[in-house]
């Protein structure tokens, strides 16, 4: 089956968070996707929904079993299902997280630049964000573990936790399996719980696929909750579910408790119906997906050098996001994006929302139609000319 990519939707006075704009304007920031989901997906909300009932709901066996047969079939990663727990998302969890396993005045730590939310999920929490500075090399537009000082914060008494973002979002950078093998070990070696977002998974573009970090040795998994979701895979955000894995049975008992004393841990009503379908019958969906977001990467790259090369693409592989170095052009993203959209009304986050080193960068969602991909780009072209007067 040949599934629609191209049709624009018209989301706007829908709820929409990200479409909450002025007329004529173009949001290519919020990471949710202007496609819709599968039909298969839709099919089994609309089956539930018909049954015309809407009492409370549990997770089923069958969620956990369609959770493991997808990371096995998709991902060669064997995770039994009673490692696993139901939550009401990623950001849920992990905040439920934070609270339970640190003390007020605890660090948390986080490899800067990062998606923005870790910070709330902290701060919100009463803990301190300690970061490590991914090393920016601006010959090559890449990043590197600054290792040393990774080790040095991991080893400071007062940090408990460290949030892990696997692909890492905004870069789009999957770890290799030597990478994140080294990270889990640091952590285990100084007593530090690893909660590793995994939510970007299902979405690598092109290259190696990543590595679940459930899927690694048990002796450097015994400290380590792994958070999935279908949300950002299959467009499923409001559904608000994951699934949390946890190998080591001891720390999977302490994230039950976790989720439950802070009531994350019960599914709405189309949470599971939908996830199962999307585990079970979404492969194909998903795979003509990325070969459509692979295209609009590949017509931005070259876009971007050939009208703006002032501008550059950071070279990560996954994510529906699109990390993009403005140094050249100016270090302060900020203004750079509020001046793009009061000039030409395209929305796009600054780098600044990801703190470290993310000034000199603008991020942008590219999970749209093609047409709409194309204007963004005009926009783009025409607010960096007025800029630049």
């Amino acid at each position: 089956m040949q599934y629609d990519f191209d049709t624009i939707l018209d989301r706007k006075h829908t709820n929409s968070e990200k479409w909450a704009v002025k007329d004529g304007e173009l949001p290519m920031t919020t990471a949710d996707m202007d496609f819709k989901t599968a039909p298969e997906i839709m099919a089994a909300m609309k089956k539930k929904i018909d049954q015309g009932a809407f009492g409370y709901e549990y997770p089923s066996l069958e969620y956990f079993q369609a959770v493991a047969e997808w990371y096995a079939k998709e991902h060669h990663a064997a995770a039994e299902t009673d490692w696993m727990r139901f939550a009401t998302g990623v950001i849920p969890a992990i905040t439920a997280s934070v609270h339970h396993f640190s003390h007020e005045g605890d660090n948390v730590l986080l490899m800067e630049p990062v998606y923005n939310t870790f910070y709330n999920s902290i701060i919100n929490s009463g803990r301190h964000v300690i970061a490590s500075q991914q090393l920016y090399d601006r010959d090559q537009h890449t990043y590197h573990v600054d290792w040393y000082d990774l080790e040095d914060k991991l080893a400071n008494p007062l940090t408990t936790l460290m949030i892990l973002c696997n692909p890492h979002n905004p870069t789009g950078y999957v770890w290799t399996k030597d990478e994140l093998t080294h990270i889990l070990s640091l952590a285990k070696r100084h007593g530090v719980i690893v909660i590793s977002d995994e939510i970007h998974g299902d979405l690598v573009l092109e290259g190696p696929d990543y590595t679940p970090t459930f899927s690694l040795p048990t002796e450097i998994t015994s400290n380590l909750i792994t958070l999935v979701s279908t949300s950002k895979t299959f467009n499923l955000a409001a559904l608000h579910s994951a699934t949390g894995i946890v190998p080591n049975p001891i720390l999977r008992e302490r994230f039950d408790r976790a989720i439950n004393k802070y009531e994350v841990a019960e599914p709405n009503l189309l949470a599971i119906p939908g996830a199962i379908a999307a585990y079970q019958q979404g492969g194909d969906w998903l795979h003509q997906l990325k070969q459509y977001v692979l295209g609009n990467k590949h017509y931005i790259a070259d876009f971007i050098k050939q009208h703006q090369p002032e501008m550059h693409l950071v070279p990560g592989t996954a994510t529906y996001l699109l990390w993009i170095d403005t140094s050249e052009i100016t270090a302060d993203s900020q203004k750079l994006a509020e001046f793009i959209r009061q000039d030409s009304g395209l929305i796009i986050n600054p780098g600044t929302y990801y703190h470290g080193n993310g000034a000199g960068f603008i991020r942008i969602n590219i999970a749209y139609p093609r047409k709409q991909i194309e204007d963004a780009m005009q926009r783009l072209l025409k607010s960096v000319k007025d800029f630049k007067k």
